[in-house]
C-alpha cells in the first residue's frame, strides 16, 4: 500500500518519443504521471499516441509539460514556439489577448492529451542580471503581472488543461540559477508581500489549480528552500493565500535541492523532504530517470513513512492531490494558427528610427539559452532574408567580431545583451563606424548606440517573424 501510495506522487522524465517498457511498467503499477521535454516531441499527432499509450496501461495517469510560450516551448521545440511569450504579452498588456493566447496553447495540449502545463512563470523581472526567468515573466509590475498570470490561468483552465504558476514565492529577484546552486532572495517578508506575492496570489484567486514552489530560500523564513520548506508551502502559500490545489516541485535533480546535479542519494533526500514540507507531486525531469531511480525513491519514501519521519497520511493526501490532476482533458477550441503572429507583433517595441536602406547583413549573436528553454531554434537572418531578397546572414558567437564589408548596413540580433559584456561591447563596436539597427530579443536593455533598437520581448518564431516584417516594409 505505502509503494503504491508512493509511486503514485512521482512524475518522471524520460528519454525518447515514445513510452519505454520500464515506464508502461511503472504507470501500470500507480505512477503517478510523467513530464514531458522536447527531447520527447516530434510533433502534436505524435505527443497524443504517446499519452494515448500511457492511458493504455492506467487512466487517470497525469502528463504534465512546460508549455510557456515564447522560448521556452515543448511542442515547438525543434521550430520555436508559435505565440509569444510572456514579457512579450505583459509589453501589450491586453489581459484579454493573454487569455486567448493560454487558451490556444491549451487547446493544443488538451488535444495532445496533456493533463497539466507547467505555467505560467508568476516571477516578476526585478534585477537585470536574473540568469534564469527573464522573458519568461510577464514583467516587473505586481498589480500588472498579476492581471496577467491569472489571464493565463484562465486561458489555460478554460479548456480543461490544469495551470500550475511558478515559482512560488518568485525567483526574478536572484542573480543564481538553481539549476547549478541553490538562491538566497534579498527580500524581506514586507517586500516580498508588496511585490512577488501578489502575482501568486492573483493566480490562486483566479482558481488555479496547481502551484510549483522554487527551488530557493527566503532568509526570513529560515534555510532551507521553498520546496523543503514548511513555512514557504503549509504556512504561506496555503495557509496565508489560501491554497487549495495540487504543489508540484520543479525538478529534484536540480543542484539546488539535489547538492549536485543528478545526485540520486541527493534526490532521494529532498523527495522526502519535500513530502513533509507539503508538497504533493515530485518531479524528476532528468533524462536519467528510469526504472532504478523511481525504485529507490519508492524505497525512500517508503523508508520515511516505516520510520515516522513522513506520516502516511500526509503521503496519502499527497496522492490524492496528484491524482486530481490526471484526469485528459477533451478538446474545447479550434486554434487560430494567425494569433500568435498577431500577438507578437503587437509586442514589438521601436526606439529610434528603423530603416533598411538596402538588404543588410543579419548577424545573429548566438549566446547559450538558459537550461530552462534548451537548445530552440532562434534568429532573425532567415526570416529576413526570405523577406528582403540579397539580405545577408552571419552567425556568430558571443563577442566575435563578424565578416561584415565595410559600409553595409547591419542589424545584429541579440538575446539580453546587457548581461553579456562582450556582446554589448560588440554592438557598440560595431554602431561605432557603421549604421546598425539593434533587435533585442531578451529582455530589453540600456541602448548601445544603435541608430535605433528593437525590442521583440522574446526570442519565439513568431517574435523574430515580427521584428523581420517591420524591417521589411521598412525597406527602400
Amino acid at each position: 500500500m505505502v509503494d503504491r501510495l508512493a509511486r503514485s506522487v512521482l512524475l518522471p522524465g524520460f528519454a525518447g518519443t515514445t513510452a519505454p517498457d520500464w515506464l508502461l511498467r511503472e504507470v501500470a503499477d500507480g505512477l503517478g504521471g510523467v513530464v514531458l521535454f522536447g527531447r520527447n516531441v516530434t510533433d502534436d499527432e505524435q505527443v497524443a499516441a504517446l499519452t494515448a499509450r500511457l492511458r493504455g496501461e492506467r487512466d487517470g495517469v497525469v502528463v504534465g509539460i512546460d508549455e510557456e510560450g515564447g522560448d521556452v516551448t515543448r511542442l515547438d521545440a525543434a521550430t520555436g514556439s508559435r505565440v509569444p511569450g510572456p514579457l512579450a504579452l505583459g509589453a501589450v498588456g491586453d489581459p484579454a489577448l493573454t487569455r486567448r493566447v493560454a487558451g490556444q496553447l491549451a487547446a493544443r495540449l488538451a488535444a495532445c492529451g496533456v493533463t497539466v502545463n507547467l505555467a505560467p512563470s508568476a516571477d516578476l523581472t526585478l534585477h537585470a542580471d536574473d540568469p534564469i526567468i527573464g522573458v519568461r515573466s510577464f514583467g516587473s509590475d505586481p498589480r500588472a503581472v498579476a492581471g496577467q498570470v491569472a489571464a493565463f490561468v484562465r486561458g489555460t483552465q478554460g479548456e480543461g488543461v490544469a495551470a500550475c504558476a511558478k515559482h512560488f514565492p518568485g525567483h526574478g529577484a536572484s542573480t543564481t540559477d538553481s539549476h547549478f546552486a541553490l538562491p538566497a532572495l534579498p527580500r524581506e517578508d514586507a517586500e516580498l508581500r508588496a511585490a512577488e506575492l501578489v502575482p501568486f496570489a492573483a493566480a490562486v484567486e483566479a482558481g488555479v489549480r496547481a502551484v510549483m514552489p522554487g527551488h530557493l530560500v527566503v532568509p526570513s523564513w529560515g534555510e532551507l528552500p521553498a520546496t523543503l520548506n514548511p513555512r514557504a508551502i503549509t504556512g504561506v502559500l496555503r495557509g496565508e493565500l489560501g491554497f487549495t490545489g495540487t504543489v508540484i516541485t520543479d525538478a529534484l535533480e536540480m543542484a539546488a535541492v539535489a547538492g549536485s546535479l543528478g545526485d540520486v542519494d541527493g534526490l532521494a533526500q529532498a523527495a522526502v523532504a519535500a513530502l513533509v514540507a507539503g508538497a504533493d507531486a515530485l518531479c524528476v525531469g532528468g533524462e536519467t530517470a528510469d526504472a532504478a531511480v523511481v525504485a529507490r525513491l519508492v524505497d525512500a519514501i517508503g523508508e520515511a513513512v516505516k520510520a515516522g519521519t513522513l506520516p502516511e497520511e500526509r503521503l496519502a493526501e499527497a496522492s490524492a492531490r496528484v491524482a486530481a490532476l490526471g484526469a485528459a482533458p477533451a478538446p474545447v477550441s479550434e486554434v487560430d494558427p494567425a494569433l500568435g503572429l498577431a500577438a507578437a507583433r503587437r509586442a514589438v517595441r521601436v526606439r529610434g528610427e528603423a530603416r533598411l536602406a538596402a538588404a543588410p547583413v543579419v548577424v545573429d549573436v548566438e549566446v547559450p539559452p538558459t537550461m530552462a528553454a534548451g537548445p530552440v531554434p532562434w534568429g532573425l537572418g532567415s526570416h529576413l532574408a526570405e523577406l528582403v531578397p540579397g539580405t545577408a546572414v552571419v552567425r556568430v558567437a558571443g563577442g566575435d567580431e563578424p565578416a561584415v564589408e565595410p559600409g553595409r548596413q547591419v542589424v545584429l540580433v541579440t538575446r539580453d545583451a546587457h548581461r553579456h559584456a562582450d556582446v554589448a561591447a560588440l554592438v557598440t563596436r560595431l554602431a561605432a563606424d557603421r549604421e546598425v539597427v539593434h533587435v533585442e530579443t531578451g529582455v530589453p536593455g540600456p541602448e548601445l548606440g544603435a541608430v535605433a533598437t528593437i525590442d521583440t520581448h522574446g526570442g519565439s518564431y513568431v517574435s523574430l517573424r515580427a521584428a523581420a516584417e517591420l524591417l521589411a516594409a521598412s525597406a527602400d
